[in-house]
C-alpha cells in the first residue's frame, strides 16, 4: 500500500517544471560568484606560479610570506564577490532565471507583509556559487547545502544541490527548488524580526538537547514562512499548477531529520534533530500555505510540532 509520502513523490516525479514563473519579474538581488575561483587557494592550489614566486624570493633573499599573504588576500576577494547577472545572461541560464523570479516574489510578498505591520523589509541578496565561497559566517561549501548568513544578510546556494535533490533525495521539480529558496528567505525574515538573535541567545543558556529543540522550532518556522510565501505569491500571480504543492511537500519530507538519519546511520536519534522530522516539516509548510499569515507560524508557542 502506498503511503502519503510515496504518493507525493510519485506525483512529483510525474510532473516537471510546470510552475508558472516565466512571466514574473526578475530580482536585482542576485550575485553570481560561479567561476570566480571558489575558496582561496593555498600553496598547492596556487600552482606553478606560486612555486616560482617562492623560489625567486628565496634566491634574492626576500621573505616570501608577505607576497603569499598578498596573493591569498587577492584570492579571498575574488571568491567573496561576484556580479549581478544581466537579463540576457539569466535567459541563457534557466535555473538561475527561475531562482531570480522566486527571489523577486519573496521580495514582493514580504515587503507587503512588513508594510502592513508598519515595518520596512530589507531585501537580502542570493549568492550563487560553485564549490565554496566566503561569507560573513565563514566558508560556505556545497556539501553544507543552501544556507543563510545573518551576519551579511545573504542567502547562499550551490546549484548542484538541486541535482542532489533530484537524484539523492528523489525530490525533483521546480516548485521543490523554489521551496528551498523560500525557506532560506524565511530565515532572513526571522533575522529581521529579531527571532534568530533571540534564539541564539537562548541556546547559549541551555544544554545541547534543548538547544537542538530551539533549532528545530526555528527551522520549522522558516518552513512555515515558505508556505506563507507560496500562498501570497499564488494569490498575486497564480503561480501554482497541479502537483506543485506535492513537490514542496515531497522535498520537505526528503530532508526531514528522521529520514536523513535513517538513510545515513540506519537509526534515528530524536534528541539530535536540528531541523524537524519529515512530518513536522510538511505540517508547518502546509500551515503557512493554507493561512498565508505569518502569525500562524509561531512554532515557539506550539505545544505540538
Amino acid at each position: 500500500m502506498r503511503g502519503p509520502i510515496d504518493e507525493n513523490r510519485r506525483r512529483a516525479e510525474q510532473k516537471e517544471n510546470n510552475m508558472r514563473w516565466r512571466s514574473g519579474r526578475r530580482s536585482t538581488n542576485i550575485e553570481d560568484r560561479r567561476g570566480t575561483g571558489g575558496a582561496p587557494r593555498g600553496l598547492l592550489g596556487g600552482g606553478i606560479g606560486t612555486i616560482v614566486l617562492i623560489l625567486a624570493a628565496l634566491y634574492f633573499g626576500i621573505d616570501p610570506a608577505p607576497l603569499l599573504e598578498g596573493m591569498q588576500s587577492a584570492n579571498v576577494s575574488a571568491s567573496s564577490s561576484g556580479s549581478q547577472p544581466t537579463q540576457e545572461e539569466l535567459r541563457q541560464d534557466p535555473l538561475a532565471d527561475m531562482i531570480s523570479v522566486v527571489v523577486a516574489d519573496t521580495e514582493d510578498v514580504w515587503k507587503e507583509i512588513f508594510a502592513a505591520q508598519g515595518r520596512r523589509y530589507k531585501e537580502p541578496s542570493l549568492v550563487l556559487f560553485s564549490g565554496a565561497t566566503r561569507s560573513a559566517c565563514g566558508m560556505g561549501q556545497a556539501a553544507m547545502g543552501p544556507f543563510y548568513c545573518p551576519a551579511d544578510q545573504n542567502a547562499y546556494i550551490d546549484l548542484s544541490f538541486y541535482d542532489d535533490m533530484r537524484t539523492r533525495y528523489r525530490a525533483p521539480g521546480d516548485f521543490a527548488q523554489a521551496y528551498v529558496i523560500a525557506h532560506e528567505i524565511g530565515h532572513h525574515v526571522q533575522n529581521l524580526l529579531g527571532i534568530s538573535g533571540e534564539v541564539h541567545r537562548m541556546k547559549q543558556r541551555v544544554g545541547k538537547a534543548e538547544a537542538n529543540q530551539l533549532s528545530v522550532r526555528l527551522e520549522l518556522q522558516a518552513d512555515c514562512f515558505a508556505g506563507v510565501w507560496a500562498n501570497r505569491a499564488d494569490r498575486a500571480r497564480n503561480i501554482l499548477e497541479a502537483g506543485d504543492v506535492d513537490e514542496a511537500l515531497n522535498a520537505a519530507s526528503a530532508i526531514g531529520d528522521d529520514r536523513l538519519q535513517k538513510q545515513s546511520r540506519g537509526t534515528v536519534v530524536p534528541e539530535s534533530f536540528t531541523h524537524g522530522t519529515s512530518a513536522q516539516r510538511q505540517r508547518w509548510f502546509r500551515t503557512g500555505l493554507q493561512s498565508g499569515n505569518p502569525d500562524s507560524c509561531d512554532t515557539f508557542s506550539a505545544r505540538t510540532l
